[in-house]
Order: C-alpha cells, then sequence, then structure tokens
C-alpha cells in the first residue's frame, strides 16, 4: 500500500467501510478523509459510488431467497435489475 497515496488509501478504507456495513470504521474514515486532503464532495462521492456497489450482492441475494419462494416472489417486485456488475 506504500504506492497509495493517503488520499488513495481514505478512499479505498470508505470503500472497504461501506462494503462492510462497519458504522465505527465509516465515522473513523470520513475525518480521516479529510485530513488527507479530499473535499467532502469528493466523499459523498466516494460514499455513494460504494454503496451501489454494496446493493450489488444484497440484490443478488434478495433474487436468490425469492426463487425459492416463487409462489410469494410473484408479489414482491424486484428492482435495480442491471446488466454486468451492476455498479455502473
Amino acid at each position: 500500500m506504500s504506492d497509495l497515496s493517503p488520499r488513495e488509501r481514505e478512499l479505498v478504507a470508505l470503500g472497504a467501510a461501506m462494503g462492510s456495513n462497519c458504522v465505527p470504521c465509516v465515522e473513523y474514515h470520513i475525518p480521516e478523509s479529510r485530513k488527507s486532503g479530499l473535499t467532502d464532495p469528493e466523499i459523498h462521492a466516494a460514499i455513494l459510488h460504494a454503496d451501489k456497489i454494496r446493493q450489488v450482492p444484497a440484490r443478488k441475494t434478495l433474487q436468490a431467497a425469492l426463487k425459492l419462494l416463487p409462489s410469494a416472489a410473484a408479489d414482491v417486485p424486484i428492482s435495480g435489475k442491471s446488466e454486468g456488475c451492476g455498479c455502473g
């Protein structure tokens, strides 16, 4: 990780914090991100992007669970279907 700048390390840390649903990590890394020189709009964009990526496996898990309940699944709308990994 020595090849990464402090800003890049904090972006990675924010993504990991979001991906692991770790509130203490998010609370720690947002101030650290500011200290590394990231602006609030940059932090905001990174968090939204990480969240978008984080939602893909959650949506896939929901779809897999609903496939096991085909009669009940017809009553539940599934939003956010997309091609690829879904983060784009």
